[in-house]
């Protein structure tokens, strides 16, 4: 559990520092979106609450700004065609 407990917090600090998505931290934590999402979102409230509620920010601008980077993706997609 003590395991769990610091990979949550280490990914919480690590999109305060770097604002990073989701799937780029759990590409570099090497673990599923699902558990990213999940110790981000679940766990980490039960940890510190405070931690949890700026990451919440960061999550929401996340979701705001998806169908924007979906659109740069898709447009640098087709521009390397």
């Amino acid at each position: 559990m003590k395991d769990i407990n610091k990979r949550v917090v280490e990914e919480a600090n690590y999109m305060l520092k770097t604002k990073d998505t989701i799937r780029s931290i759990a590409n570099k934590y090497n673990v599923s979106k699902s558990t990213v999402h999940k110790d981000l979102s679940e766990r980490l409230k039960k940890i510190d609450e405070t931690l949890a509620s700026q990451i919440n920010t960061i999550m929401h601008e996340h979701l705001e700004e998806r169908h924007i980077r979906g659109g740069q993706t898709t447009k640098l997609k087709y521009k390397k065609r």
